[in-house]
């Protein structure tokens, strides 16, 4: 299975962007996906999940109201909306597929990482 990130760049505080993660259709449909991020000298962290459906989803408290996950099973792509971006929300971030179809905010819980897209916020 293979995840491809995309979308990430560099953009003033306040901004926005939409990263995508484009999954193997076929493979990831009945499982729940999600995206986490790695600043420098820091742990891989939770950022959002979605499950199978597209009906349930939670964020990290550091992001919540701010950043939207979605996706589209039809496409295969999985979607994360950042609005009104901070410094510190520059990281590298990857997405992920669930081992099942619940959401999960455990980095345990995933079994294929895409290889990251890097965010940086300026102040």
């Amino acid at each position: 299975v293979q995840l491809q990130a995309s979308g990430g760049g560099l953009v003033p505080a306040g901004g926005s962007l939409r990263l995508s993660c484009a999954t193997s259709r076929r493979t990831s449909s009945n499982n729940a996906m999600g995206w986490f991020r790695q600043a420098p000298g820091k742990e891989r962290e939770f950022v959002a999940t979605i499950n199978w459906r597209g009906a349930d989803a939670y964020y990290a408290d550091a992001v919540k109201g701010r950043f939207t996950i979605s996706r589209d099973n039809a496409k295969g792509t999985v979607y994360l909306q950042m609005n009104s971006l901070k410094p510190e929300d520059t990281a590298v971030y990857y997405c992920a597929q669930a081992l099942s179809s619940s959401t999960s905010d455990d980095r345990t819980r995933y079994r294929y990482w895409g290889q990251g897209t890097q965010v940086t916020v300026s102040s």
